[in-house]
């Protein structure tokens, strides 16, 4: 095969044409470390490499790029990497970044667990779901949830009184609450007994 056309493109890439048919879009510092001209013969096996380099290369970029933004499991950085270059070559970028220590399952998922508890409400459940979501093992994500959660009555408590007090003075208002917090993870059983101090006690005070 031999290299006809050579054209740059958005982003970083260049245009490869072999035997005057478009053959993939390469990344433009990966072609220039190649040493591949116009008019020069390449085979298949090169092609191969070539690609294969390209994908690495583009992966660690993306990969890097994401990590900076803000830390993310191993499984959601495959998934995002993915969308972009091959699963080989994404797979491959989160194992380099897992062996720089750039991401961490479990860190991960401690900071993420803690930030759903304690900063959106969520009940373990509802916790352990998005972590598991996220990649985490299912085991891991039960473990940290329950460790990080507070009682989920306190829980329930809180939130009520943070942002649903002044709705419990109807029905209307309070099945808005409880699908609320059915919502974040919590039980019927759970939120009830709270729910019924509440309208006995706590609109009084």
């Amino acid at each position: 095969m031999q290299i006809t056309a050579i054209e740059k493109r958005r982003k970083f890439f260049s245009a490869l044409f072999l035997d005057g048919e478009f053959a993939a879009n390469i990344d433009t510092e990966t072609l220039l470390k190649s040493g591949l001209k116009l008019g020069q013969s390449i085979s298949e096996e090169e092609f191969e490499e070539l690609k294969q380099a390209s994908d690495a290369r583009r992966a660690n970029e993306k990969a890097l790029y994401l990590l900076e933004y803000r830390s993310h499991s191993k499984k959601e950085l495959i998934d995002k990497i993915r969308r972009t270059t091959t699963l080989e070559a994404a797979e491959a970028a989160a194992d380099r970044m897992e062996e720089l220590g750039l991401v961490d399952d479990e860190d991960f998922a401690r900071r993420y667990a803690a930030e759903l508890l304690n900063r959106k409400g969520f009940s373990v459940s509802r916790t352990v779901y998005e972590l598991t979501h996220k990649g985490i093992d299912r085991d891991l994500a039960q473990e940290l949830a329950e460790e990080l959660a507070d009682d989920p009555e306190e829980k329930i408590r809180a939130i009520i009184e943070r942002k649903y007090l002044r709705h419990l003075d109807d029905e209307k208002g309070i099945r808005r609450t409880v699908n609320a917090l059915q919502r974040l993870g919590y039980r019927y059983e759970q939120i009830r007994p709270v729910l019924d101090d509440f309208l006995e006690h706590g609109l009084e005070d």
